[in-house]
């Protein structure tokens, strides 16, 4: 259990080289030389503001947009939610500045976009400096696997076929495409163009390709931007989130309302068109890296290290073949169908908690009482509700009058829970 957690977390910071599967032209070492050493921002990913406040052992202090105040206030509890930070309440830093709490560029964001909502101020005194191990959600498809073979009980004998009917046949319908992946990722390159219209097309068929395809884009834009709002976000040690809001806002139609990267599925001609939109001097080579970005991603987050990419056909496997030779890709099916079921609502607990437990777990363990997605550390960081060496204070924030909007100054609230 805890390796796979382990392998599920990454530290920019400390980095450690996994191992890849058989037949890959690249390895982990290679790709981070390739983003940290040759980007504009790569810097970023080991020497952003957030990962330095959490190893610092100073104060933290984060910002919750939320539209449940009263019941907050009624119930005196907060609770995580699954999704990227897997079993965190999902916040964005705060950085103690003379006038106040200033927000990252993601809170900032938040306040503007989302003024219906009432703001929470936590301050977490941690007892040690924390460890800067953010959690990669691309890479929880084997805990997925595993939390529902260990809770396949939970499902009628009708809903467990179904299930596994469906997750293969969503494996089965994108396979040429995946073999096409593991082609790419071994050498045999596809054109860029062709490459990205197939990945648009499979994506239908096995939608967490279109979260892969997101997150590649969005790490090639917050790298390799050198626009001035950039620029200015990076001095203040910070990703610039609001490139990845633009791509996806534009890409579908309401995804400011439902974020649903299974809807995110550009072909060559509209990716063009979205980054030219964005950032017009990244549009020519925006196509090229998401070929060989993916691929390589693809390969290491589906296959188990046991396989050959070279010799390896996604066209044939059984369930439970694929549960031995694909168990990350495998598990990432199960987990979005089971999704789909009317009766999830009344499955998520047991699903859902049981990758809770393990995840505070191996919070509490590794001393990180604020997980952050770290596909990116792009300001994505949670509270880990059940973690016990650390004080945490709550207020409900007010405008400051004396900054801008988005300057907010917290101001304690009795009633909020605090622990």
């Amino acid at each position: 259990m805890h390796a796979d957690w382990d392998d599920a977390h990454t530290d920019f910071t400390s980095p450690v080289t996994r191992s890849v599967p058989a037949g890959l032209t690249e390895c982990e070492a290679d790709w981070r030389r390739r983003l940290q050493q040759e980007t504009p921002g790569g810097w970023l990913l080991a020497g952003n503001a957030m990962t330095q406040t959490l190893t610092s052992g100073r104060p933290i202090h984060l910002m919750h947009t939320t539209t449940a105040l009263d019941a907050i206030r009624a119930s005196g509890q907060l609770y995580g939610s699954s999704g990227c930070l897997v079993a965190a309440l999902y916040c964005a830093p705060l950085t103690p500045e003379r006038a106040g709490l200033r927000p990252h560029n993601l809170g900032a964001y938040l306040l503007e976009t989302k003024p219906h909502t009432r703001t929470l101020v936590f301050e977490i005194t941690p007892a040690a400096p924390v460890p800067a191990k953010g959690v990669d959600y691309l890479r929880l498809g084997r805990i997925h696997l595993r939390t529902y073979l260990r809770h396949r009980s939970f499902l009628t004998g009708d809903e467990d076929a179904r299930l596994r009917r469906a997750a293969l046949g969503r494996i089965r319908a994108a396979a040429p495409f995946m073999d096409v992946l593991l082609a790419n990722a071994t050498g045999k390159r596809t054109p860029y163009a062709a490459f990205t219209d197939q990945l648009s097309a499979a994506i239908k068929d096995f939608p967490f390709l279109g979260y892969l395809y997101f997150e590649v884009l969005s790490e090639y834009l917050m790298l390799h931007s050198v626009t001035a709002e950039t620029k200015t976000y990076a001095q203040a040690g910070e990703l610039n989130n609001r490139l990845y809001k633009r791509l996806a806002h534009t890409a579908a139609k309401g995804m400011e309302q439902l974020f649903d990267l299974s809807r995110f599925h550009p072909g060559y001609d509209h990716l063009v068109e979205l980054v030219t939109g964005i950032e017009p001097r990244l549009a020519p080579g925006a196509a090229e890296y998401t070929r060989d970005r993916l691929s390589y991603l693809f390969a290491t987050v589906s296959l188990d290290l046991s396989q050959d990419a070279e010799a390896f056909t996604f066209q044939g496997p059984d369930f439970d073949a694929l549960a031995v030779a694909a168990p990350s890709l495998l598990g990432q099916a199960v987990f979005r169908e089971m999704r789909m079921f009317e009766r999830y609502p009344q499955l998520y607990l047991a699903f859902e908690q049981a990758k809770a437990l393990e995840a505070w777990a191996y919070w509490n363990g590794e001393g990180i009482p604020t997980p952050f997605n770290g596909f990116l550390p792009k300001g994505e960081i949670g509270v880990n509700p059940a973690y016990p060496e650390s004080r945490c204070r709550v207020w409900v924030a007010e405008t400051c009058e004396r900054g801008p909007p988005t300057r907010r100054r917290a101001q304690r609230d009795p009633r909020s829970p605090s622990g």
